[in-house]
């Protein structure tokens, strides 16, 4: 009985009209999440209420489903994505009642982070950013390093110019990121060359070397993993539909060795 249920439940789990139906649910959350930030009518407001105690529900049952579904207890929290739906569903439970309502509400917008683990192309872009975090953070610690360095060089050429931008090396390496990211960049530097008419030279190579090299060297990173997960998945799709078709080839041996095995007894 319970690996009938089971095997029912896994066709329910893998229909693709059953994850549309939980896409959509998912983008209604996330309507009824930003409604709940505007002035609405009482009678609006006890609507998205009880819509949003029934879509709570719904994920509980999804996820009560996608847990029958699999092999176990083991087998259901062994995927990283289950542990995070688990995650989301029960923080959603949280009850939105008195002084808990604002907690309750912020819990539930985290519910549209669901559409991650439900759509392959997203959870394949997040697998991959997850996977490129250790090379982006020695690229990081490479570029914390020139940050500091300029950070240093200016504020002991330039903190007599301008004490606000260049005061310490803190607040110069703020002032630095402001650069990085070409945020009136040009003010800073004709400041400075007021006083030292080749200080250009310092921020065009500190711009070379951010903006151009080690940024790049992160996108660089990023899609390097990408296109590895790519191919991993490609892998798992062909390894998937090769064992369908050998399958089907034995059924089609079969039925011809019968049908050779009857020829043979009408001859006899």
């Amino acid at each position: 009985m319970l690996s009938q249920l089971q095997q029912l439940f896994q066709r329910i789990d893998k229909s693709k009209i059953f994850q549309s139906f939980v896409i959509a649910v998912i983008v209604i959350s996330a309507l009824t999440v930003g409604a709940h930030t505007y002035s609405l009518h009482p009678t609006a407001e006890l609507a998205l209420q009880w819509m949003d105690m029934g879509i709570t529900v719904f994920f509980l049952v999804e996820l009560i489903i996608r847990y029958i579904a699999s092999k176990g207890f083991k087998d259901f929290f062994a995927k990283g994505w289950n542990i995070f739906d688990f995650i989301i569903v029960v923080g959603s439970l949280y009850p939105a009642a008195g002084s808990t309502v604002f907690i309750a509400r912020l819990l539930r917008i985290f519910r549209v982070l669901r559409l991650v683990s439900m759509i392959p192309e997203l959870r394949l872009l997040v697998n991959s950013l997850l996977k490129a975090i250790p090379q982006m953070g020695y690229i990081a610690l490479l570029m914390f390093v020139i940050f500091y360095i300029y950070a240093a060089i200016g504020s002991m050429l330039f903190s007599e110019i301008n004490p606000f931008l260049w005061g310490d090396v803190s607040i110069s390496m703020l002032t630095l990121f402001r650069v990085a990211t070409f945020e009136d960049w040009t003010d800073v530097m004709y400041e400075t060359m007021e006083v030292y008419s080749l200080s250009w030279i310092y921020y065009l190579t500190f711009i070379f070397l951010t903006a151009f090299i080690f940024l790049n060297m992160m996108v660089g990173a990023i899609l390097e993993v990408m296109s590895e997960e790519h191919r991993n998945a490609r892998k798992e799709q062909t390894n998937d539909s090769d064992l369908p078709a050998t399958q089907g080839q034995i059924a089609e041996l079969q039925q011809q060795l019968s049908e050779l095995t009857k020829l043979l007894k009408k001859q006899q």
